[in-house]
C-alpha cells in the first residue's frame, strides 16, 4: 500500500512543511533492502558488532533493583554530571564544572536542543559536507536552512577550504556545525584549523555547534584529537554535542549530553522538559560507570578500530578498483569506486551481490554523492570476510 492510499493520506498537506519536507534515511533505505538477508555483514551503520560491557550493564540492573524508577533531574544526576566535569578535566587537563553539563536523550536530542537554542525559520546554518545526514535534517526540521559546503576532494582525502566556508557566511547564518573527527570521511581539524574556525565564529558572532564524538578515535598515536576546548575562550559561542554511544558501545541506550555555558541552565532544563523530562535514572547510572570505570574499555575499542581501520584499507587498495585514504579519525572508511557514480544503485547491488552492508555516499550531501562509507569497528574475522567479499563483487562490476 502506498502512502497516497493509506487513511488520512489526503490531510498530509495540511501538516507543517518543515514535518512533511523531513528527508528519509537513505542510509535506511539500504538497511531496510538487505536487513534480512541471511549471512550478511552489515557495516552500514554508525555502531560496532559488540555489546555493551557488563560493568556498565550491571550499573543499570543495581540501579533497578534499586527501585530507581522515577522522575529524577531534569539536567541529569548530579553524579553523572560530576563524572562528566571528571572525565573533561581528566581529558583536556583543565578544570570543569558540573554545571556546564547536561544529559540528554541522545546525541540526536542534543543535536536538536542546540539547533533550536541557535536558529530559527529563516536563519541559515553552514555545514561542511559530506556530513552525518542528521544534522541537516535536524536544522530542516527546526524551520532554518542547512547551508553546505562541499569540502575537496584529493586522491582519497577530504580538506576543509576555510575560504568556501567564510564565503558561505551571510547576515542570516547563525552557526557551523563542526564535526571533527567526521563522520563520514574521516577528516579530523588540526589544532589550528580549531583556532581558525573559532576566529571565523568570533569575527561573524556566530556559534559553533561542535560535535567532538568520534574524538577518542585517533590513529596517529595522540590519545584525543584537536578540540575547540583547545582554543576557545569561556565566553566563546560554542556547544558541544555528545554521546555515550560511540565510546562505550552504548547506540541502544539512548543518552548523550551537551556542554554549553552554566548560565544556559534553566533554559536547557526547560527544552529537556518539553520534549523527553529527562533520561531515566538507571540509564544515568550506566552512564556514570561508562565514565568512571570504561578506560581500559574505550582502550580496546580503539585498538580494535585501528586494526578494523588497517583491514579494510589495505583490502580496498588492493582491488585497483577504489579511490581511498585511510582516515585520521573516527571509525569509517569513505571511498569511491572507479566508473561507478551512483553510490545508491551500488550500495543496494553490493548488498545483493557482495552479502555485504554499506551507506551510500548519497546520504551525506553535497560532495559525497559517488562515495560510500563502511563502519569498521568491528571485529577482524568479519572485516576480513567482508573485504574478500567487496574484491569479488567489485571485479565482476
Amino acid at each position: 500500500m502506498t502512502t497516497t492510499t493509506l487513511p488520512g493520506a489526503r490531510l498530509i498537506a495540511e501538516l507543517r512543511p518543515e514535518a512533511r519536507n523531513a528527508p528519509e534515511s537513505g542510509i535506511v533505505e539500504v538497511m531496510n533492502h538487505g536487513r534480512l538477508k541471511p549471512g550478511l555483514i552489515p557495516l552500514w551503520v554508525g555502531e560496532g558488532d559488540l555489546p555493551t560491557a557488563d560493568f556498565i550493564v550491571r550499573a543499570a540492573n543495581a540501579s533497578l533493583a534499586a527501585g530507581e524508577t522515577f522522575y529524577t533531574w531534569q539536567r541529569g544526576v548530579p553524579e553523572l554530571r560530576q563524572a562528566l566535569a571528571d572525565y573533561h578535566a581528566a581529558l583536556y587537563g583543565q578544570p570543569f564544572s558540573a554545571e556546564r553539563f547536561f544529559v540528554t536523550g541522545s546525541g540526536m536530542q542534543s543535536v536538536q536542543i542546540c539547533v533550536r537554542l541557535v536558529a530559527g525559520p529563516g536563519d541559515e546554518i553552514v555545514i561542511p559536507t559530506p556530513a552525518w545526514p542528521n544534522f541537516a535534517a535536524a536544522i530542516g526540521v527546526a524551520g532554518a536552512k542547512a547551508v553546505c559546503v562541499p569540502m575537496d576532494l584529493a586522491e582519497g582525502r577530504f580538506t576543509l577550504d576555510l575560504d568556501k566556508l567564510a564565503a558561505a557566511i551571510t547576515p542570516k547564518t547563525r552557526a557551523l556545525v563542526i564535526n571533527s573527527p567526521a563522520n563520514p570521511t574521516g577528516w579530523t581539524a588540526t589544532r589550528d584549523e580549531m583556532a581558525a574556525l573559532l576566529a571565523l565564529s568570533r569575527k561573524h558572532g556566530i556559534w559553533i555547534i561542535a560535535d567532538e564524538i568520534y574524538g577518542r578515535f585517533v590513529y596517529d598515536g595522540s590519545p584525543r584529537a584537536a578540540s575547540f576546548h583547545d582554543v576557545m575562550d569561556e565566553e566563546d559561542r560554542v556547544l558541544f554535542v555528545q554521546t555515550f554511544s560511540k565510546n562505550w558501545a552504548m547506540t541502544g541506550w539512548r543518552i548523550g549530553w551537551i556542554e554549553a555555558p552554566a548560565a544556559f541552565g534553566q533554559i536547557i532544563e526547560n527544552m529537556i522538559q518539553y520534549s523527553t523530562s529527562g533520561s531515566p535514572v538507571f540509564v544515568q547510572r550506566a552512564a556514570t560507570a561508562a565514565l568512571t570505570e570504561g578506560e581500559p574499555y574505550i582502550a580496546e575499542q580503539i585498538a580494535r578500530a585501528s586494526e578494523g581501520r588497517r583491514i579494510v584499507s589495505e583490502g580496498l587498495k588492493a582491488t585497483n578498483r577504489v579511490s581511498l585514504a585511510a582516515p585520521v579519525g573516527a571509525f569509517y572508511q569513505f571511498f569511491t569506486v572507479d566508473g561507478r557514480s551512483d553510490s545508491r544503485a551500488l550500495a543496494i547491488e553490493l548488498v545483493d551481490n557482495a552479502n555485504v552492508g554499506l551507506a551510500p555516499g548519497t546520504a551525506f550531501g553535497p560532495g559525497g554523492e559517488t562515495g560510500l562509507r563502511l563502519c569498521f569497528a568491528r571485529k577482524s574475522s568479519d572485516l576480513v570476510e567482508a573485504v574478500a567479499r567487496l574484491q569479488g563483487a567489485l571485479a565482476q562490476s
